[in-house]
């Protein structure tokens, strides 16, 4: 198996807007870095627009391109895993399709690569074009949040957009959880990672595939995936109201004591619903963690391949890939010539019973 120098892996969800001008200035910065020594990998994520179409006609006419079909959406990064486990470069690109981040920096990545002998260049957004100040201001909070709960240091405002050494890779696919959050697996395993500061450019078409929802399940996967601090968080709670409950206690044995009355039931109903929400709080953090446990426990494989087109080289290792469609010749008018169809047999007719005497 031929090991191309460069893979260029590319998760793709109704992308179709993109997909033509993507895939050439991919391939204009592939042949700048390594001549004609890599191989573009298209994953399509259960597209529902015209994506899937384009792919097939990109990779008909490219030898170099790869296009993966997935059996339905599976989300942005087990897509992006599976591009990951069926790429055989030896150094692997990261990139989104939306052309934010530019595929123009992969010789300029590629260089610090080799002048500090690292194994990851992840890239840090410097600015951030055409994107709301809700969506900086939360991930700027999300990001430092997360760098204070997890155990494992993830640098602060980078995304998936990255440079990998093969070795890096064979690593980061040894890790088969299915909950992935990547841009902090690929921190926790180790190994040299440099900063490579970048401007992102304002999305070339099509709209954000990250609405808040997806978002905020994006950051609970984060922060349960790479931290027990909600957990911890439980315990903490639980001694500060253990401490209250005992200072309201005095308070009321002193009152007692004083002879002065208890006012009110507002104050105790405000106390009840404290501690309820608490309770609520921890069972959900509890139970978050359980259902992580739950879904690794049935060990599917991370993503089902329906299709492929192109001349792809790796085997799947995380993940199923089906077998292609069998075609079933169709009948033509001279095969139903030459074999027409049988008549049907007649059953014997039963004799008839002979009258009684």
């Amino acid at each position: 198996m031929h090991r191309p120098a460069l893979s260029i892996v590319v998760p793709c969800y109704n992308e179709a807007a993109c997909l033509d001008i993507l895939h050439g200035r991919v391939s204009a910065a592939a042949r700048a870095a390594v001549a004609d020594d890599y191989e573009i990998i298209f994953v399509n994520d259960g597209s529902r627009d015209d994506s899937w179409r384009v792919m097939q006609r990109l990779a008909g006419a490219d030898p170099r391109l790869v296009a993966i079909n997935l059996s339905r959406n599976h989300g942005h990064q087990l897509a992006l895993t599976a591009g990951l486990d069926l790429c055989c470069g030896d150094q692997i690109m990261i990139i989104d399709a939306d052309l934010q981040d530019p595929p123009e920096l992969l010789t300029d990545m590629r260089a610090t690569m080799a002048a500090e002998q690292a194994d990851v260049v992840y890239a840090v957004r410097r600015k951030r074009e055409g994107e709301t100040l809700f969506k900086k201001l939360t991930a700027a909070i999300f990001y430092r949040v997360l760098d204070r709960v997890t155990d494992t240091p993830i640098p602060l405002d980078t995304g998936d957009f990255r440079l990998m050494s093969r070795r890096a890779l064979d690593a980061f696919l040894s890790l088969p959880e299915q909950a992935r959050f990547i841009r902090g697996m690929v921190a926790w395993i180790g190994f040299r990672q440099v900063p490579f500061v970048y401007d992102r450019a304002e999305r070339h078409a099509g709209d954000t595939k990250y609405p808040l929802a997806r978002m905020i399940r994006f950051a609970i996967d984060a922060v349960t995936g790479f931290s027990t601090a909600p957990l911890r968080f439980a315990s903490h709670v639980g001694l500060a109201l253990t401490a209250a409950s005992l200072l309201l206690f005095v308070y009321i044995a002193i009152g007692f004591f004083t002879g002065s009355a208890v006012q009110g039931w507002t104050s105790t109903m405000l106390v009840v619903v404290l501690l309820g929400a608490v309770q609520m709080f921890v069972l959900g953090m509890i139970g978050e963690y359980l259902g992580r446990l739950y879904v690794e426990s049935k060990r599917r494989p991370l993503y089902l391949v329906a299709d492929v087109v192109g001349p792809i080289q790796a085997r799947a290792t995380l993940g199923y890939r089906a077998e292609p469609h069998s075609v079933t010749p169709a009948l033509t008018e001279t095969a139903l010539v030459e074999q027409p169809l049988a008549s049907p047999k007649r059953k014997p007719r039963a004799k008839a019973s002979a009258p009684p005497a």
